[in-house]
C-alpha cells in the first residue's frame, strides 16, 4: 500500500479473487480492505499497525485494537494470524514484543475469538546466528534471549513463528558463494550436502535452518508460516522480470512439497508483494517487488 498510484483496496481484493489468490498479508488494519474481504474466506494475516510499546504496556490498548479491528469483522473475515511487529528481533523494541503478544491474545480470549486467530510476531532471517548446513541452524545470541519466552508461548498456544524468507538478499549478499541457480529454484541438483539430506534451493535451506534453530531451543511442535518471500523485477543485482517469474512461479509449485527436513508438509506462504510500491524509502529494489502493475495487469505470468 505504500503507493501513491495504486488501486483503491476494494478493487484490489476483486484482483484476488479473479486470480484465486488464497491468502492475504496487511500490515495494517484498513477497513476499506475489510469491506472487500467479507465473505471472501481469503485467509489474513494482519499487523497490528501501532506501536507496539504502546499495546505492551497498557492492555486496555490492545483490548481497543482488537474492538475495533477484529471482533467486528470475525464473523465474515477468515483472520488466521495477528502479527505483532515485523522484523522487530533484535532490536530496541524486541523487549516489547512478548508483552505485546500476550496483551492482544488476552484481548481476543476476551472476546472469545482465542482459538480462532492466532497471535505470533514476524522474524527475518537476521534472527539466526548459524544458518549452514540447516541441521546448524541456531539464533543469534541477541535474538535468543527475546525468543526463547516467545517460542514457550507459541508452543502454548499452537501459533506459529512468521518468518519473512528472502533469498534475494541472502544471494546479494553471498554472491561468491551462493549462485543465482540456488536462489531460483534452477539448481539441476543438489547443491549442499547435510547429512542425509539434500538441498537444491535455498528457500528450503533457509526454512530448515529456522526450524532446526526452533529444535535446539524446544519449539519443535511450532511450524514455520512465511509471511513474506519474492523477488524483484528491478533496481539491484539479479533483479529482472524473468529471475521474478522464475522465483515466484517456482515458489508457488514448491511450497506443496514442504522441505527436505519436513517432507510433504505443505508450507503456508505468502508472496511480496502484490504491487510495485513506489513510495517506498530508501529507493532502490524494495521499489519492484510486486506482482502486478498499478493498472492491475500482471507484471509477467502467474498461475496460483
Amino acid at each position: 500500500m505504500n503507493g501513491n498510484n495504486l488501486p483503491p483496496p476494494n478493487d484490489v481484493i476483486g484482483l484476488y479473487k479473479s486470480y484465486n489468490i488464497g491468502g492475504i498479508r496487511l500490515y495494517a488494519p484498513n477497513q476499506d480492505a475489510f469491506q472487500g474481504l467479507r465473505g471472501s474466506n481469503i485467509e489474513v494475516i494482519i499487523d497490528v499497525g501501532i506501536d507496539v510499546a504502546s499495546l505492551a504496556s497498557d492492555p486496555s490498548v490492545a483490548y481497543t485494537w482488537v474492538q475495533s479491528n477484529i471482533q467486528p469483522f470475525s464473523q465474515d473475515i477468515n483472520f488466521r494470524y495477528i502479527a505483532v511487529g515485523n522484523e522487530l528481533i533484535p532490536g530496541p523494541q524486541a523487549q516489547n514484543v512478548l508483552p505485546a503478544m500476550q496483551n492482544v491474545r488476552d484481548a481476543l480470549q476476551s472476546v472469545g475469538l482465542q482459538d480462532k486467530i492466532k497471535v505470533s510476531t514476524s522474524v527475518s532471517t537476521i534472527v539466526l546466528g548459524n544458518s549452514y548446513p540447516p541441521s546448524a541452524g541456531a539464533f543469534s545470541s541477541d535474538a535468543l534471549s527475546t525468543l526463547q519466552p516467545i517460542i514457550g508461548f507459541l508452543t502454548g498456544t499452537g501459533a506459529p513463528l512468521l518468518a519473512n524468507v528472502h533469498p534475494y538478499f541472502s544471494y546479494i549478499g553471498n554472491l561468491n558463494t551462493v549462485s543465482l541457480d540456488y536462489a531460483l529454484f534452477t539448481s539441476p541438483g543438489a547443491v549442499v550436502q547435510d547429512g542425509q539430506l539434500q538441498y537444491q534451493n535455498l528457500f528450503d535451506a533457509t526454512v530448515d535452518a529456522l526450524y532446526s534453530a526452533l529444535e535446539k531451543v524446544g519449539g519443535n511442535s511450532v511450524p514455520i508460516v512465511v509471511s513474506e518471500s519474492g523477488w524483484p523485477s528491478d533496481g539491484g543485482v539479479g533483479a529482472s522480470t524473468e529471475n521474478a517469474q522464475a522465483y515466484v512461479s517456482n515458489l508457488i509449485r514448491h511450497v506443496w512439497q514442504g522441505t527436505p527436513k519436513r517432507p510433504g508438509n505443505y508450507i503456508d506462504t505468502f508472496i511480496f508483494s502484490m504491487f510495485d510500491e513506489n513510495m517506498k524509502q530508501p529507493q532502490g529494489t524494495e521499489n519492484h517487488f510486486g506482482l502486478f502493475n498499478p493498472d492491475k495487469q500482471p507484471k509477467y505470468s502467474l498461475s496460483f
